[in-house]
């Protein structure tokens, strides 16, 4: 696959817009003490089938040391998404059939409604589960890290869902 100058600039332009509204907007949002709006990770998501892995995994970890320097998390935004960028292609074949194009993007539209949100609700978990642990790094108080883990995810994909649909 070849990637293209409009497509690398629209994927800097989409990472900029996420990093701006995560760390000026989304960070300062905490319901419950527990639930705060993960929307980068609809980065990740996006990501079509068929793109190098290398290249998913290069893009997330530069989003997540963007996102650490302003969040004041040294390398936990970071090793989450890359982690989740390793799994992402993965996830995404289990919800593509065999028989579509080779480039299909991730979206309500061309996996069906079911199978985008299951599809976002994996990878949004998964992020949320490797993201919380590295940063309780215990589970002490696993009822606050199993409030945070669900809290967020649903929120996550709440917001996701709602900008997929507003992008549509």
């Amino acid at each position: 696959m070849q990637t293209t100058t409009l497509d690398i600039l629209g994927k800097m332009v989409l990472m900029l817009v996420l990093c701006v509204a995560q760390a000026l907007v989304l960070n300062h949002i905490h319901l419950f003490d527990c639930a705060t709006p993960l929307l980068y990770v609809y980065f990740v998501v996006l990501f079509q089938c068929h793109y190098p892995s290398w290249a998913i995994m290069l893009w997330s970890f530069v989003m997540g040391l963007i996102l650490d320097s302003f969040a004041n998390t040294p390398g936990l935004t970071s090793a989450s998404l890359t982690f989740l960028a390793a799994l992402q292609p993965y996830i995404l074949r289990l919800f593509v059939r065999r028989d579509d194009d080779d480039f299909v993007r991730p979206a309500a539209s061309t996996l069906g409604v079911g199978k985008y949100v299951s599809y976002v609700a994996i990878c949004v978990f998964l992020y949320s589960v490797v993201f919380f642990s590295l940063e309780s790094f215990s589970f002490f108080n696993w009822r606050q890290w199993l409030f945070c883990v669900v809290g967020s995810s649903l929120l996550t994909i709440i917001l996701i869902i709602s900008l997929e649909s507003l992008r549509r």
